[in-house]
């Protein structure tokens, strides 16, 4: 066989073997003498012959529009990494893509080991604890007044002697107030975790 079969022919040109068999027989095909097609000759004859509007053209395919979101979560990664970034609106390369991606595989499998070593805490069990202990710490003020307002009190009433007698429900009374004011002062700190 000289040239090629019509399967072969068809697998070459990306056509069908019926489509081929209708060229074949329109004369719009050579052939060498044994009755197999000469492909070189067959391509010119057929780009010659062939109204360029009924040609199909391979559908383009259908990609996805990428958000901007992820192409900003991209350029953002590279750049933590003090690698190039595309400019906005600029467009991400595959290679820069899988780039990283690959960091941020990198950066969780970190994050998992610091874990797994007790290197690391999770953030609500964290912030739950440091709230339990503002709260304990609150509350231990805030009943600290009724406890020493009485020995205070007697200290002050022996210090100054029994002519000047404090009361330990008026001492309670002022310890309280400055005590609330100073815890107050303290509620407007905002601890952050960030």
């Amino acid at each position: 066989m000289q040239g090629m079969s019509e399967r072969q022919y068809a697998a070459h040109v990306g056509l069908s073997r019926g489509a081929i068999q209708k060229a074949k027989a329109a004369g719009r095909l050579v052939l060498h003498e044994d009755g197999s097609i000469d492909a070189a000759a067959s391509d010119m004859r057929r780009a010659e012959t062939t109204d360029p509007s009924k040609t199909r053209k391979p559908p383009a395919p259908k990609l996805k529009p990428v958000p901007e979101a992820a192409v900003a979560a991209v350029g953002d990664t590279l750049r933590e990494q003090g690698l190039s970034a595309p400019a906005v609106g600029g467009g991400t390369t595959f290679l820069q893509a899988k780039t990283a991606n690959e960091v941020l595989k990198a950066q969780e499998r970190r994050i998992r080991l610091q874990k797994l070593k007790g290197e690391l805490v999770d953030r609500a069990r964290a912030e739950t604890l440091m709230f339990r202990l503002a709260r304990d710490e609150r509350d231990a003020w805030v009943t600290w007044p009724a406890r020493v307002a009485a020995l205070m009190a007697s200290e002050l009433t022996a210090a100054l002697g029994d002519a000047c007698e404090v009361e330990a429900a008026l001492m309670q009374k002022v310890l309280e107030a400055h005590v609330r004011a100073q815890l107050d002062s303290l509620a407007e700190i905002r601890p952050g975790l960030g």
